[in-house]
């Protein structure tokens, strides 16, 4: 039988401290991973081509066509394996301690023997201080176990983030994991144009962050710290933030106003800790969006219905 969805284990420990230097690192390694995949995709609205999805054992870039045949990269955060699967053939190589630079060789070494030739920006991307992936001997930490733990928590956002979309039939992101930020994101749209975002995302093309704002949205998702939260939290923001927004009643007790990254969280551990994460997830999930979509006048009638069921199809228009 499937555990309960108010069995804890599900939802394991992540104190941000105990693995932030692991954390770092695979930060920077699902970079160079995401980047293999910006340069062989075809650009797709919000920069949604560049994205990794959770796997039933970690991360994937979902397949990617090269020459006649395709590629994908996965990370295994269970056997601790990155491995290379191309429709000529496989590779792979472990996931352990190592510097990025080391990380970024043995990936392209595999590529070469698989005959994937592709050229990336070396620099990163969001990030404080980048060093080029080649170069960079500072970040070299893994901790399996850590890393493990991440995987299982991803698992559980990206299970409760995909439910949560089922209950909106407006334009919506699929619920993917971007490398830039490092974080698991959910994205609803209202339909309309947004105003020209300003810009300024260290070691980001304006470009690209104006093309992924070009409409109004509600977002949110889980990150496991970083950027002035130091400990792995859920996340809900609008663009463009419409008044009373931050002063909006957000479920459950706990959950919080950011003033300097203008946008509601909710500690990780509330989540975990809850009698019914699923729920208290949800409830925040609901009503931050629903504070987004109020103060903006979304037209929620058109663009809403109840969470989806299990076989069960929704009512006839």
């Amino acid at each position: 039988m499937a555990p309960a969805h108010n069995d804890r284990d599900l939802w394991p420990a992540l104190p941000y401290d105990d693995w932030r230097d692991t954390c770092a690192t695979l930060h920077l390694w699902t970079q160079i991973v995401g980047k293999i995949r910006l340069s062989l995709t075809p650009w797709l609205n919000h920069s949604w081509h560049v994205a990794l999805y959770v796997t039933a054992r970690g991360l994937t870039t979902s397949p990617m066509a090269v020459g006649g045949g395709l590629l994908q990269i996965d990370f295994d955060f269970v056997d601790h394996m990155l491995r290379l699967e191309a429709s000529n053939g496989r590779r792979e190589t472990p996931l352990e301690a190592q510097s990025v630079a080391a990380f970024h060789s043995r990936l392209f070494v595999k590529l070469a023997e698989l005959g994937v030739s592709v050229r990336i920006d070396e620099r990163p991307n969001e990030v404080a201080d980048p060093i080029a992936f080649s170069a960079d001997r500072v970040h070299c930490a893994y901790d399996p176990h850590s890393a493990h733990r991440f995987w299982r928590a991803l698992a559980q956002a990206d299970r409760v983030l995909k439910l949560f979309r089922t209950g909106f039939i407006g334009k919506a992101s699929p619920v993917h994991f971007f490398w830039g930020s490092f974080d698991l994101a959910a994205t609803r749209f209202s339909g309309r144009r947004a105003p020209r975002h300003p810009g300024g995302v260290p070691h980001l093309p304006d470009a690209v962050v104006r093309e992924a704002y070009s409409h109004e949205v509600s977002s949110a998702g889980f990150w496991p710290g970083g950027a002035g939260v130091d400990f792995p939290a859920f996340y809900s923001y609008a663009y463009p933030a419409p008044a009373g927004f931050a002063s909006a009643a957000i479920k459950p007790p706990g959950a919080f106003f950011h003033e300097a990254l203008q946008e509601f969280i909710l500690p990780y551990d509330i989540v975990r800790k809850a009698d019914d994460p699923d729920a208290t997830l949800l409830a925040f999930l609901q009503s931050a969006y629903a504070a987004a979509a109020n103060a903006a006048g979304w037209d929620r009638a058109a663009l809403e219905r109840p969470l989806g069921q299990i076989g069960v199809p929704p009512a006839s228009a």
